[in-house]
């Protein structure tokens, strides 16, 4: 049934309650930028929602394709309030889709009597209020985390504190840190934390410069904004005054908050009573003594900034349901439990820097990788029967669990001893990987299951696990005398109308469970049902039989016996499930005295999950992926065989072509790629990146060998994307991006750089181009990949010996005809291919011809401005120098400035200096 089919079948509201409605609705205030609300309705049993005003639109275009379901409440399409309806299971999905993918807000009303109240209040960041009715555990794969942000300058210094939050695990965070002017530490934190949503400390001020550099990063990283008032005397939401005593009634453990060092973090502080009470986490007891504080270290981890995390394909975009190798999430995650899922999604953004901690996880998917037998059988055997730890956990402390949760974590500790058996046979034989999988697993199991082993005794002495097969969750009747003697009761009770049964079923002449069934109905109760018409004139008009109803299936009917029968049955049964229901909340608060035991084993899974995710993708990778030799940061260099981009050789259709990659210090430091479009610069270069992240993950790589060193970064410059959507041009965004390169970058970074110039002229384009490649090479020294369509960059390495070009291979058959090989060779491509590239794409023979000869008339004149002088070596120096303070000028300016004109400014500042070197002027000005 299509959704516009079922929205026709949602009943309509009527025109009285149109019209209180309509008043009420626009006396409503305005609701913040990119939130949706929806009322709940209620009709024949069930609920729908309905949507209205721009909300009704946004439902239209985005859920239903077509605006033919909107209603006109009241007037027409210009007078009346545009309305539209979901069914409660569509609703659901919408809701689900709109926070965990759109990144927008909610509002769930529903009437209260004659008043409308807001019932329900969700964000991307905040999912507390929905998450036990919208989420199950396949969808909450991606941690909620949202972050609170408060900055302070004074002179150059820019100290931004930063809390976070993720209700999921009950984790709150602090970190303080020094920024440069562009926040690329800023950046790196949202990006490792995978940052949902952000409270941002703003002055209201329109030219508060600094607020608007953080919502541009905000916004490349897709991460809501939701603006709190500046702390003042009366509306401090980030006024830190009592968050000491807040944190000691939230944190676990007796150990006082201003004893720590993270105290010490004042703006971090603020930002942390920020989220508290944006949270609303003091409202509710069941968070005190739950919460863990955590110190995040930025120099933990290897810093990504937002264009990294985009070429990389990290992360699922939102229409990648079709197919999910696109990323690299999809591609490896082959996790089984939704712990494994979060976990595998926060480290793909927190790759490791420790050379022993990334060695140790390559230990471990090697064993995994090794023993097939093994890795299949911890999957479809353990991890699958998994659930989410973390969230019934937390279902627990809240209160909200019941029997059939407490069931749920029982087979969950039964299956613990099997799980064991199944890690230590497989690696008893080789003592190191005995030693590896004790260390982070099976000792730490074995524990947990010693800790869990009561709880395992309480639920099979309470719990009547016989009556799991009927899908039922009742405590056992020999638990309390009580239920016992009702148990007693009602079952002797049952055998008196078994027997009323029996003597119906033989008075009447009628066959049992054929043409006379004995069944239990939600209105009237116990009850006969005669089947046939012809069986229903045995009872029609008879004074001891007592007719309910007449229904297709038969009539339904009771003697006076069944009937005062049922009637006790009813009141004992009433009485056995209250006495249950408090047992029940005995055995839900026992139970949750374990949740710190099932936290650590859901930690432990999700651990094991993951490393075996990367084992199976490895294995089951077109051409098998290998173990990379990885050396510490600083040393080593990068030399990968037959490199593949992971996600591109899986793709239907596809032959990739595999490149060697060779980047060695002081040799080859920085390469300029060049050849022609589509012919595979692009993935080359991109393709270490993600490669390289792999490694310092924990994950093997494509590869057929691969050595590596350790990267601090990885930075990346490789597209504007659809900047111009959000006010800013293509030249603009290549100068932020490239600015924050510049300015992020060291020694030990991975620098990937795809098309710098394209978004102003030629000549300019080229002399940026030049200046920042030259930079790069010269001062910062990083591994560099520098893809460019500018051919006149390939001289570069004649002043800068650690320069080497390379370029895609191109055959030219005998008519001339262009085969793209993707083949990446040592030097200078011949010529550019664009024209011939272009017949490719099959471009219209007329614009072809025009481009050829316009191609010929620029080759001409080129040829006289053809660069023909050498330069002393003085004159290179010195122009270095320059061009250095002429880039640091440009990388500091601020987003609200305007880029070109700011760099024209620069020019004419340092024109005579240009003028007067050769070096610069043939660059820059000829």
């Amino acid at each position: 049934m299509s959704l516009t089919t079922q929205t026709e079948e949602l009943p309509d509201v009527e025109k009285p309650e149109q019209q209180t409605f309509v008043k009420f609705f626009r006396s409503l205030d305005l609701v913040e930028e990119g939130t949706i609300r929806l009322f709940e309705r209620e009709a024949n049993g069930s609920n729908y929602y309905t949507f209205h005003g721009d909300d009704a639109i946004y439902i239209a275009e985005t859920v239903y394709k077509t605006t033919s379901v909107i209603k006109y409440w009241l007037g027409d399409s210009t007078t009346g309030l545009p309305s539209t309806r979901l069914s409660n299971r569509a609703a659901e999905t919408f809701l689900r889709d709109a926070l965990l993918n759109k990144q927008l807000r909610i509002e769930i009303w529903k009437q209260d009597r004659s008043e409308w109240k807001c019932i329900r209040k969700a964000s991307p960041g905040n999912l507390q209020e929905v998450e036990d009715f919208l989420f199950t555990s396949s969808h909450m794969t991606i941690a909620p985390v949202v972050i609170a942000v408060k900055y302070n300058i004074s002179g150059d210094n820019k100290t931004v504190g930063v809390a976070f939050a993720d209700t999921t695990i009950k984790q709150l965070g602090v970190s303080e840190f020094i920024d440069n002017e562009l926040y690329s530490n800023l950046e790196s934190f949202i990006i490792q934390l995978g940052v949902k949503e952000c409270l941002l400390h703003t002055s209201g001020n329109e030219k508060d410069y600094e607020g608007i550099k953080i919502k541009g990063i905000l916004a490349r990283c897709n991460v809501v904004v939701t603006e709190r008032k500046k702390a003042d005397h009366s509306l401090g939401e980030f006024d830190a005054k009592n968050i000491a005593q807040d944190l000691n009634r939230l944190v676990e453990g007796n150990l006082s908050i201003e004893t720590l060092p993270e105290y010490d973090m004042k703006n971090a502080m603020s930002s942390c009573s920020c989220i508290i009470r944006y949270l609303r986490l003091l409202e509710d007891d069941a968070n005190f003594g739950k919460y863990v504080l955590k110190h995040h270290d930025l120099s933990q981890y290897m810093r990504l900034d937002g264009s990294a995390l985009a070429a990389l394909n990290l992360m699922p975009t939102s229409n990648e349901a079709v197919n999910k190798s696109t990323s690299l999430y999809g591609l490896l995650n082959k996790c089984k439990t939704a712990q494994g899922s979060r976990l595998f999604a926060q480290w793909l953004k927190q790759p490791l820097l420790n050379l022993e901690e990334i060695n140790k996880r390559h230990d471990v998917v090697q064993v995994f990788f090794e023993d097939t037998e093994l890795r299949q059988s911890l999957q479809e055997d353990h991890l699958k029967n998994v659930p989410d730890l973390h969230r019934l956990a937390k279902r627990f402390q809240k209160g909200t669990a019941s029997l059939q949760d407490v069931v749920r974590v029982y087979q969950v500790v039964i299956r613990l001893p099997g799980l064991l058996t199944c890690l230590e046979n497989k690696v008893s034989e080789d003592v190191e990987k005995a030693n590896l999988i004790d260390e982070l697993y099976t000792s730490k199991i074995r524990h947990l299951s010693g800790l869990l082993h009561k709880l395992e005794e309480l639920v099979e002495t309470t719990i009547d696990l016989d009556a799991l097969e009927n899908h039922e969750y009742i405590i056992k009747a020999q638990f309390n005398d009580e239920l016992q003697e009702l148990r007693s009761q009602t079952n002797e009770l049952d055998r008196e109308m078994v027997e009323e049964y029996r003597k119906v079923g033989e008075n009447l002449g009628l066959e049992l469970d054929k043409k006379l069934k004995f069944e239990r109905h939600s209105l009237y109760g116990h009850c006969f049902r005669v089947v046939g018409r012809s069986e229903y004139t045995r009872i029609r008009n008879k004074s001891e039989y007592i007719q309910y109803t007449t229904q297709k299936s038969g009539t339904l009917f009771a003697t006076r016996t069944l009937k005062e029968l049922s009637s006790k049955h009813a009141d004992i049964s009433k009485k056995y499930d209250i006495k249950q229901r408090g047992l029940a909340r005995e055995v839900v608060e026992i139970v949750a005295t374990y949740c710190p035991s099932l936290e650590s084993l859901g930690g432990i899974i999700a651990h094991m999950d993951v490393l075996i995710s990367f084992a199976h993708a490895s294995v089951m990778a077109p051409t098998p992926y290998v173990r990379p030799t990885m050396f510490p940061l600083g040393q080593g260099n990068v030399a990968l065989e037959d490199a593949r981009h992971p996600c591109l050789e899986v793709q239907d259709y596809v032959t990739f072509i595999p490149n060697d990659v060779n980047l060695t210090r002081d040799e080859s430091e920085l390469q300029i790629v060049t050849g022609p479009n589509m012919g595979g610069k692009s993935t080359y270069i991109r393709q270490v990146g993600v490669i390289v992240l792999m490694a310092q993950i924990g994950c093997f790589v494509p590869c057929t060998s691969a050595s590596l060193c350790v990267f601090d970064s990885i930075l990346a410059r490789v597209g504007a994307g659809d900047s111009q959507l959000k006010g800013v041009s293509t030249f603009m965004a290549e100068m932020l991006e490239t600015a924050t390169i510049l300015k992020a970058a060291t020694r030990n970074s991975l620098v990937i750089i795809d098309e710098l110039g394209r978004g102003t002229s030629t000549y300019d384009g080229l002399g940026l181009a030049w200046a920042i490649s030259e930079y790069i090479g010269t001062h910062i020294r990083s591994f560099c990949l520098f893809a460019t369509h500018f051919h006149e960059l390939t001289t570069l390495c004649q002043t800068v010996k650690h320069v080497k070009n390379m370029h895609v291979a191109v055959h030219i058959g005998n008519s001339h005809d262009v085969t793209l090989l993707y083949k990446v060779n040592e030097g200078v491509g011949d010529k550019s291919f664009g024209i011939h590239v272009a017949e490719l794409a099959n471009f219209p023979k007329s614009v072809v011809e025009l481009a050829k000869r316009k191609a010929d008339e620029l080759d001409e004149e080129s040829e006289e401005h053809k660069p023909s002088k050498i330069h002393k070596k003085e004159q290179i120096e010195e122009g270095e120098k320059i061009l250095q303070e002429m880039m640091q000028e440009i990388s500091t300016a601020s987003a609200s400035e305007n880029a070109e004109l700011r760099t024209k400014e620069i020019k004419e500042k340092y024109f005579s200096f240009i003028n007067n070197n050769t070096y610069l002027k043939e660059l820059l000005l000829e």
